[in-house]
């Protein structure tokens, strides 16, 4: 089933609610020390050509890449990103749109990919078998507080919310993009969020992002239960604009406040005003809030992937580590899991690499701590003890 993301009024889709039980629970959280053994990291390339990154790890621990601008393709990591089994098509046409999202109760799996580059109709594919088979499925998006159906490219991986009254909620960025993607049409795009609460069949929009001329986004939740977005900027009339924007949400996803620039984060590189997709993921340590983020460290183009680490839920960024000096653009991160193979480990998916293509770096914590320091902070006495 696809949906004609060109249209400004409410697209609605007849639904059949999938027959699965919820069986799962969220996994559980673990503690700093498996991010912390010796400082490792290493490269290896994943796909040789198109583009757009996601990469998550499953409840099972199994590291899934997906990707692609010809077809949508995966493939997936069952001992830690060790080794990479053959390729998986998800959709043999069309664009990766970013957002694909674990349901953490259920276990399925979800790839959003838009037929061409957006408005474009979307067409959702879902894996209930931790993502060796994907299966197209109908949804019903619903438009925000503005009228807008948001397109889905292209953004960070989705979250399932863990805390309060929404937990459960499936929970991912979008983007309205106005007519098209051009710079006429920057100052009326705006980034934004869908979440769904009843295992994706069924999304609302939320509310716009506060600052227009906005696009491509990441978001993670806090362990009090808050939300933080992070996005790009792409319209070169706003203040700042090679710098990231944030805002937070106290009521699970539906709207944004305190929006800031976030001057230690680079927007892609320096000499450009048009930014870069970024990764982000919070590290799933009991009680703590670590953020790792991606970006070029760059003023002269896309390369110099470096990562950033924040110990206080993105309040400030005090150290960050190259990755990889040579080409790096659109960039996707994820975090091991407690108990699995990928335990300990942050997993990073860009655009370059030594060979092009789809690339994945795996490092520990430990090794980005052996980074420098920003000036934006210090480090907190219980990570450095």
């Amino acid at each position: 089933m696809k949906l004609d993301m060109s249209a400004t009024v409410m697209v609605f889709v007849s639904l059949v609610l999938p027959s699965y039980i919820i069986a799962g629970q969220l996994s559980e959280e673990g503690g700093v020390e498996a991010f912390l053994d010796a400082p490792q990291m290493e490269i290896q390339q994943i796909f040789e050509s198109e583009r757009f990154p996601n990469i998550v790890v499953t409840g099972s621990g199994t590291v899934l890449v997906t990707w692609g601008t010809h077809q949508v393709r995966a493939r997936r990591s069952e001992d830690g990103g060790v080794s990479w089994q053959p390729v998986i098509t998800i959709a043999e046409s069309g664009i990766h749109g970013g957002g694909t999202t674990i349901d953490e109760i259920s276990g399925d799996i979800l790839v959003f990919v838009e037929a061409r580059h957006p408005p474009a109709p979307l067409t959702v594919y879902r894996s209930r078998d931790d993502g060796r088979i994907w299966k197209a499925i109908d949804v019903s998006i619903y438009p925000d507080i503005r009228g807008k159906v948001p397109s889905m490219h292209m953004n960070e991986h989705g979250i399932t919310l863990r805390h309060g009254k929404h937990h459960g909620r499936l929970l991912r960025p979008a983007r309205y993009y106005g007519k098209r993607n051009s710079r006429e049409e920057w100052p009326n795009h705006y980034t934004t969020a869908v979440y769904s609460d009843d295992h994706g069949s069924t999304w609302h929009t939320s509310d716009p992002f506060p600052e227009m001329g906005t696009g491509e986004a990441a978001v993670v939740e806090l362990s009090d239960g808050r939300i933080y977005y992070n996005s790009r900027v792409h319209w070169d009339k706003r203040p700042k604009n090679t710098r990231r924007r944030s805002a937070w949400s106290e009521d699970g996803g539906q709207t944004w406040k305190d929006w800031a620039i976030v001057d230690v984060l680079p927007d892609g590189p320096q000499n450009t005003n048009y930014g870069c997709m970024g990764g982000l993921v919070r590290l799933p340590i009991r009680n703590r809030d670590i953020l790792i983020y991606s970006n070029c460290d760059s003023q002269n183009g896309r390369d110099h992937g470096t990562v950033w680490a924040s110990f206080d839920g993105g309040s400030t960024w005090p150290v960050k580590r190259l990755v990889y000096e040579g080409r790096f653009a659109y960039s996707s991160l994820a975090s091991g899991r407690s108990q699995t193979s990928s335990a300990g480990w942050i997993y990073l998916n860009f655009e370059g690499g030594p060979q092009g293509g789809s690339t994945v770096a795996r490092f520990n914590l430990s090794w980005l701590l052996e980074g420098e320091a920003t000036g934006d902070g210090i480090l907190p006495e219980w990570i450095i003890e």
